[in-house]
């Protein structure tokens, strides 16, 4: 089974969640697909971390082969080819690495070369496997090292967390794309309302089944909690706004190792998801 986690926005405790699902797993993956920023290694302290480098194809032009027809330059809808000065010229960061051109170039005056713009690091933190993907800084996109990342996952692990990027770009839609249920995490407030909106718009859009997590919830008003009302949303966990806990995690120790009733409220709310998808 695989659970993808996902937030509107950084800060809800979409990594809170993520870690700690995993954590109540028993012999699961976690998979921190936020390659941007990935933060759930420094609570897992993964030992054993084995690294590889992930590399992209970039075009390369040879000039002396090339006969100014422009084919490449009208078929890359990225605009990562142009003809300047009566040669093509390549944009490297905004290449989507399709291989289209080297493949249609009538002169076969376009190779390849690779280009590493990341990493994936494996490891293990008390029977858990982690993987976490790296983007390099600058780097325009880290689908290739999620689409990469995705396909490591242990097949024999009982349950697979994926720790999303935030918000709902292409990396997030990877991330999600082979999710048996989506977990949204939100803040009791009207901007993290506006952002669960965002999250739950892309889940109905891809078909997933889902429920939301409120976390840092408070007595009064929450936005959020009445998004969830209006629009049908099951909500599968309420996590309260707690010093003790925030305390625990900003220390970077994992809190259902810490607090056994936040590994029974984490338990129980795997459990739960579990039933929602029919385990």
């Amino acid at each position: 089974m695989k659970i993808a986690v996902l937030s509107g926005k950084g800060g809800t405790g979409k990594t809170l969640v993520s870690v700690n699902l995993a954590s109540v797993s028993k012999n699961g993956t976690y998979i921190d697909c936020d390659v941007e920023e990935p933060n759930g290694h420094l609570f897992f302290k993964p030992e054993e971390v084995k690294r590889n480098e992930i590399s992209v194809k970039i075009p390369v032009v040879n000039q002396d082969k090339c006969n100014g027809c422009r084919k490449c330059v009208d078929f890359c809808k990225f605009n990562a080819l142009a003809y300047i000065n009566n040669k093509v010229k390549v944009f490297e960061t905004v290449c989507h690495s399709c291989g289209g051109c080297n493949l249609l170039c009538p002169e076969m005056a376009i190779d390849e070369k690779d280009k590493v713009i990341g990493a994936i690091e494996t490891g293990s933190s008390e029977g858990i496997s982690i993987i976490t993907g790296i983007l390099n800084t600058g780097e325009e996109t880290g689908v290739p090292i999620i689409k990469e990342i995705l396909k490591m996952q242990d097949v024999y692990s009982p349950v697979t967390i994926i720790d999303c990027p935030p918000g709902s770009s292409c990396m997030v839609m990877e991330s999600i794309k082979d999710a048996d249920y989506c977990v949204l995490v939100a803040e009791p407030t009207l901007f993290g309302s506006h952002n669960l909106s965002m999250v739950y718009e892309l889940v109905k859009l891809f078909e997933k089944p889902f429920g939301c997590v409120l976390n840092k919830c408070i007595d009064g008003e929450n936005p959020s909690e009445e998004f969830c009302t209006v629009h049908g949303i099951p909500v599968i966990e309420s996590i309260p706004f707690d010093i003790n806990l925030g305390t625990i995690n900003s220390n970077g120790d994992i809190i259902t190792r810490q607090d056994q009733k936040y590994f029974e409220l984490f338990s129980n709310l795997l459990s739960r998801i579990k039933e929602e998808v029919g385990l």
